[in-house]
């Protein structure tokens, strides 16, 4: 895992243009083929917002109401007051529920939406393969999941909350205008005193919060990188416990999980040192406003200016005012963790874009009906050269095998008729028609056994008797009767048993040209035979490449070619040369 690949990603993806790039990540949806309910769940949720902003409204006067019917002890306007209220705190109460409710429907929507897009793209032009080749972003499982997730909630939560302050701040600042009066200061008349107040004390707290709070952001970065590093060595060990276990590797795996949970500690650490500094500043600062307000109007209600009433109505309208005006304040960690979530998800997106628009430098189109290399060269990331001029011609029917020191290229040499590689230049024509490639360590689905059989074809493709036919021809009679048996296969099964599952895959597709790349390296020479000749009896004019090391697969091929000293070369099928 490259990890400055990683953070120089992140630089390139949002420098200077964070605003604009986001934007671009959030609009899309909402000129979609979804765009109708979309909108519609979102102007039904700003409508509820700004009716809950209404009824606040409602509530300041009825909290005038309600202190000066205590002051001046009118026992019948106190009950007529507590019977609004009981209808009032009903109906706000039903539409915080809807509005909550309607917020995780779009939620949910909007998430479904993009992650299907970043499915797409991920998936797309061999994206997901290469990426990870090259090393540029690190754990795309959790920027397809959990970065994905947070960032639909948290830009909704966001946004929602920030115009509903809006509209909060407007409505009370216009009451506390009306109601906090003049007061002379240094011999000036300040009109609306208390709304100054409220600004200047929300900006001095929103200035001091981001000094203390400025490093969340990286530190936020960091804190995903290094959980996303954990889950993923934990799959690993999993994904590999029989190697661990049989190699006694448990102390050297528990030191690799600790070190990278100690990333996790220190970084934590780091956070809760910044939000412990944070915590102590807004606590404060919340505690203070609570008294804030009745402090500056107190004199005032002494001098007979305001009621009880009214002195209670600034307080309240005040701290509106100045909670409004703390928006920043109050969601400065939620802020934090939202712009980290963006960055990784705008550094895997721009990898993802580089990707489709990098010019191939081995050009690979299928024309024709016959393999065709010419002027091949192919190197590694690492600028080694591996193949050299390197022309090849394989007609329909030919059975090409392909050997050569381990190292030496031939499976690269695959890859790039497959279309996987970036490095190196050339033209490599790939014949129409049924195609498949058979790896060494084959893939198996989890699902049931006829699905990983058919993959990627649907379950259902075959009959139950084509099945049963290949299992047989594959020497795997113990599995017909598991077919319909879901199961993690590629762990129930032993290596030699995977790839001759794969063999019964391919006699299943029946592909036209077929290239194998080691793909009987786990069985013994005896299996390893009857494989290729059920291939060749049950799949007639097929076309073979086959990569593999041992000499017993001369008999099953017409030509040979070794790879050596970065030159194909051709070699007579008689000489006793290893394979």
């Amino acid at each position: 895992m490259n990890q400055n690949a990683e953070h120089s990603a992140v630089n390139d993806a949002v420098r200077g243009h964070f605003a604009r790039r986001v934007w671009k990540l959030i609009t899309p949806y909402w000129k979609s083929e979804e765009k109708g309910k979309a909108w519609s769940l979102l102007v039904t949720i700003i409508v509820l917002s700004l009716a809950s902003v209404a009824m606040s409204v409602w509530f300041n006067s009825w909290n005038r109401d309600m202190y000066n019917s205590l002051q001046e002890k009118h026992y019948e306007q106190f009950i007529q007051l507590i019977l609004y209220f009981c209808g009032m705190a009903a109906v706000y109460i039903a539409m915080g529920v809807t509005r909550i409710y309607l917020t995780q429907m779009l939620t949910i929507r909007w998430r479904r939406w993009l992650t299907e897009k970043h499915f797409k793209q991920w998936l797309a032009h061999k994206s997901y393969y290469r990426l990870e080749q090259q090393g540029v972003t690190d754990n795309p499982d959790q920027r397809l999941s959990e970065d994905l997730r947070d960032f639909t909630s948290d830009t909704l939560s966001i946004g929602l909350g920030l115009i509903s302050n809006i509209v909060n701040l407007v409505s009370f600042s216009v009451i506390l205008w009306g109601i906090s009066g003049t007061i002379e200061l240094f011999g000036i008349n300040i009109p609306g005193y208390m709304f100054w107040a409220a600004f200047l004390y929300a900006l001095a707290g929103s200035l001091i919060t981001h000094l203390l709070g400025r490093r969340l952001i990286s530190l936020s970065n960091n804190q995903q990188r290094f959980e996303a590093d954990l889950r993923f060595g934990l799959i690993r060990v999993r994904e590999n416990a029989e190697t661990i276990a049989l190699l006694d590797g448990e102390p050297v795996e528990n030191q690799r999980l600790s070190a990278r949970f100690n990333q996790i500690w220190k970084n934590y650490w780091a956070i809760m040192r910044v939000q412990k500094r944070m915590n102590i500043f807004t606590n404060g600062y919340a505690q203070i406003a609570n008294i804030f307000p009745i402090v500056v109007a107190s004199p005032r209600y002494f001098s007979g200016a305001i009621e009880l009433g009214v002195l209670m109505q600034v307080a309240d309208a005040f701290g509106s005012v100045q909670g409004s005006l703390s928006w920043f304040i109050n969601a400065y960690t939620d802020l934090a963790t939202w712009r980290a979530t963006c960055d990784r998800l705008l550094s895997f997106r721009q990898a993802m874009d580089d990707n489709e628009q990098r010019a191939p430098g081995v050009e690979v189109k299928r024309h024709g009906h016959q393999l065709h290399i010419k002027d091949l060269d192919l190197t590694l990331g690492n600028g080694r050269q591996l193949l050299q001029n390197a022309a090849l011609d394989v007609a329909a029917g030919d059975r090409v095998l392909l050997s050569g020191r381990s190292g030496s290229g031939k499976s690269t040499l695959l890859r790039a008729m497959g279309n996987l590689l970036t490095h190196g230049r050339g033209r490599i024509d790939m014949p129409e028609g049924r195609t498949m490639f058979m790896p060494q360590k084959p893939y198996l689905p989890i699902g049931t056994l006829r699905e990983a059989l058919s993959y990627p074809q649907p379950g259902d493709v075959y009959s139950q008797e084509r099945y049963a036919h290949v299992l047989q021809l594959c020497r795997l009679p113990q599995l017909i009767e598991r077919l319909d048996e879901p199961a993690h296969w590629q762990s129930l099964l032993s290596p030699g048993e995977q790839q001759r599952v794969a063999f019964a895959r391919t006699l299943l597709y029946a592909p036209q040209w077929l290239y194998l790349d080691e793909a009987t390296s786990a069985m013994d020479e005896e299996d390893e035979a009857s494989l290729y000749q059920a291939l060749i009896d049950e799949l007639p004019g097929l076309t073979l490449i086959s990569v593999g090391h041992r000499s017993s697969l001369k008999r099953f091929h017409s030509r040979h070619i070794r790879l050596e000293g970065g030159h194909l070369q051709p070699q007579a099928m008689g000489e006793a040369t290893t394979v």
